[in-house]
């Protein structure tokens, strides 16, 4: 049920992409699937277990790989900083043009 769920927060962000017009929205959009990517990873790494192989109590029990959450870490700081950056350039588009929709900057910077 779960994976399900990611699985919906991945697909509404791809769809958002896809089918929204405003600039800032498909940024939005990009987040919310970047989120559910993160999330999947997330479910896939704690199948095995979730308890820490440094610290813990319990004994021949199933730890949790450590390696997955320093990928996961790195994915959190690439995506703000893309996202950051997609900001930037849909400021600098919104001084030249009175709206954000991708079909209305087409049409203003096509010859």
């Amino acid at each position: 049920m779960l994976e399900a769920c990611i699985f919906a927060t991945i697909f509404c962000g791809f769809f958002g992409i896809i089918l929204k017009k405003n600039l800032v929205m498909k940024i939005v959009s990009m987040d919310v699937m970047n989120t559910g990517v993160i999330a999947y990873y997330v479910l896939i790494a704690s199948r095995n277990g979730l308890f820490t192989p440094i610290v813990s109590d319990v004994k021949n029990g199933a730890y949790s790989d450590p390696v997955p959450q320093a990928v996961i870490l790195t994915a959190i700081v690439i995506g703000l900083s893309i996202q950051a950056l997609m900001l930037v350039g849909v400021m600098k588009l919104a001084r030249d043009n009175p709206t954000l929709e991708s079909k209305e900057i087409e049409k203003s910077n096509t010859p």
